[in-house]
């Protein structure tokens, strides 16, 4: 008997045909997921369309060379102001012995006269260093000078009293205070008196400045006082007031700290001029030493003239 042929319906698919069926069918899904927003295979695809790539991918990227990056240009300090002095050589008519030396508060830069470590005696220019160590040492044993103490500290500054001047350089040590003075404001040139008082200290133009900015930084009269004794200082008055800040105009004078000195010295038959001032960025030392005979005058109106001819003309 001939054998029947049954023919295949849906159902009778062979193994082959379903497999090849199911690959297509991946296909289109894993297709489908590189286009789809948020698929982990978003990143691959769209690096190859051009799309900046993700993290991964810059992470495997080639270093640039910074060395072909422009440099950045650092900005310039401001050029400070010059100070209102010039260093030069004075030729003045000045009988006698005459010195000067400036400091430059900001840098600590000093010029001066060839002759600027020369000493001459002090006289009552030495008393703003006796004030300040009076109040350093007050301050620094934890006690505050009475009102009444503080109102001697002012004559002494203002007025130059010679009577509560020694009285001070007894309370701190007389000598003893001097050379402080040349160890704390780190001076070279100076000596403490022969007979060990004060009127009598060495000094040179060049340490004057040294001890006048270091009145100014705090180091004379310690963080509590300094301002104190520079205000005072401001406020010298009557007979003291003449010299380096009378070469100012008068609106500058009273930010200008000064103590002068000035003795006749007749051991030796001469008047001993001396001035210290102390400016915003600056402070200045000038001696005059000449014969007794010309009197306090002539001295005090060449500290003036010094100092004169060294300012820088206004512009």
């Amino acid at each position: 008997m001939a054998r029947q042929r049954r023919a295949d319906g849906p159902g009778d698919a062979s193994p082959v045909r379903l497999i090849a069926i199911a690959v297509v069918l991946i296909c289109l899904v894993l297709v489908s997921l590189r286009l789809l927003p948020g698929s982990p295979f978003e990143a691959t695809a769209a690096a190859k369309w051009g799309v900046p790539a993700g993290p991964a991918e810059r992470a495997t990227e080639a270093p640039s060379d910074r060395s072909s990056r422009p440099s950045p240009t650092p900005t310039p300090s401001p050029t400070p102001e010059p100070l209102p002095f010039e260093a030069k050589d004075l030729d003045l008519d000045i009988d006698g012995w005459y010195s000067w030396s400036v400091l430059d508060r900001r840098s600590g830069e000093i010029i001066g006269s060839d002759n600027m470590d020369e000493t001459s005696t002090t006289a009552s220019l030495i008393k703003a260093w006796i004030v300040a160590d009076y109040l350093r040492r007050a301050d620094d044993a934890g006690q505050t000078p009475s009102d009444a103490k503080l109102a001697d500290a002012t004559k002494i500054i203002r007025d130059s009293d010679n009577t509560r001047a020694e009285q001070f350089y007894n309370t701190v040590g007389r000598s003893a205070s001097i050379k402080r003075l040349i160890s704390r404001c780190e001076l070279t040139d100076s000596k403490v008196a022969p007979d060990g008082g004060w009127s009598r200290t060495a000094l040179s133009p060049r340490d004057t400045a040294r001890m006048g900015a270091c009145i100014a930084d705090g180091r004379a009269a310690g963080p509590k006082w300094t301002k104190w004794l520079v205000d005072e200082m401001r406020l010298v008055r009557g007979g003291g007031d003449f010299g380096i800040r009378k070469a100012f105009p008068a609106a500058e004078r009273k930010t200008i700290a000064i103590k002068n000195g000035w003795i006749d010295r007749t051991r030796e038959q001469e008047m001993h001029i001396n001035c210290l001032a102390i400016g915003d960025t600056w402070t200045m030392g000038v001696m005059v030493r000449y014969p007794i005979g010309k009197g306090y005058e002539y001295g005090m109106k060449n500290c003036q003239k010094i100092t004169e001819a060294l300012l820088r003309p206004a512009t």
